[in-house]
């Protein structure tokens, strides 16, 4: 945990939240510093992710690899440099974006390999002389709207 707060306020915290490390009455440059020494140690494919919602947490949240704003009492600066912007000060929500993203990714990825394989299998046909305009019409705007009624499954 990296906080602006005095040590006694965060080891609280962190003792409730179980974290392993806390840095207390940081400045923002400090805090940038901290973050920046964490890119370093990190997995070339690991994300950081930084948390705030004052006016000494912008330049860590725009310094991030994903930035999320507390919105419900952030600071307009932390809103205007983060990434994500929770509109309420619940990081619960944090859980919830990151479920409803892998959600929406793998959907995305449905819609894109049915696109293409009804595309390619209606080509394949077509170049036969055994498909006609109506299933490359389906192949064009059918898929389309299948797609379209596969992704509101994310609404769920």
């Amino acid at each position: 945990m990296l906080t602006g707060d005095a040590r006694s306020v965060a080891e609280n915290i962190s003792q409730m939240l179980h974290l392993d490390e806390v840095h207390a009455e940081l400045l923002p440059d400090q805090k940038v510093e901290r973050v920046e020494s964490l890119e370093k140690e990190k997995s070339p494919k690991g994300k950081l992710i930084f948390v705030g919602d004052g006016v000494n947490d912008a330049p860590v949240l725009a310094r991030a690899d994903v930035g999320i704003a507390m919105g419900g009492l952030g600071s307009d600066a932390a809103i205007e440099a983060a990434d994500v912007v929770i509109m309420t000060d619940e990081p619960s929500k944090i859980a919830t974006a990151v479920s409803i993203s892998r959600k929406t990714f793998r959907i995305v990825w449905q819609n894109i390999i049915f696109a293409f394989a009804v595309k390619v299998i209606v080509l394949i046909l077509g170049a036969g002389g055994l498909a006609t305009m109506w299933e490359a019409v389906f192949a064009d705007v059918g898929v389309s709207l299948i797609a379209f009624l596969n992704a509101m499954r994310v609404m769920k």
